[in-house]
């Protein structure tokens, strides 16, 4: 497995960048973790998986950390932060999560208050109790 870090020009489209986790399903899916546009860094939803490990925690609190950490990973590459993020969609597995969790978004976005949306809806594996997408706008475009 790879480290999040590998970045690939993207070719004829104008100055588009992909951002990759490492994770084979990328490829298989035909995604990427982010996709820097030049004034926007768009994050795809992102599990609480730990992709050192390749391992999730069974628990919410964790997974919500780990997704954070996952994000904040990808927005690096890209040269911006959480601080950065102007909208966020949370995607919720249970109804119940939002209560546990809601504490945790406030405490990664209390400065920035993007724009927020919560959905309670399946998620493709049972073991992920949660997804967290976001969009940043690059800090250059945000003067």
């Amino acid at each position: 497995m790879r480290s999040f870090g590998t970045v690939q020009q993207v070719q004829a489209v104008s100055e588009r960048r992909l951002i990759s986790s490492g994770s084979r399903f990328e490829a298989v899916a035909g995604y990427s973790r982010a996709v820097d546009d030049g004034q926007y860094v768009h994050v795809a939803g992102t599990t609480g998986f730990d992709y050192a490990q390749m391992t999730i925690a069974p628990d919410a609190l964790t997974q919500c950390h780990q997704c954070f950490a996952n994000i904040g990973t990808a927005l690096k590459e890209a040269g911006c932060t959480l601080d950065h993020v102007v909208r966020v969609r949370y995607y919720l597995a249970d109804v119940q999560l939002f209560e546990q969790l809601a504490p945790v978004f406030g405490q990664y976005f209390a400065k920035v208050r993007p724009a927020a949306t919560a959905v309670v809806c399946g998620l493709v594996d049972p073991r992920m109790l949660l997804e967290i997408e976001v969009t940043a706008r690059l800090p250059e475009q945000s003067q």
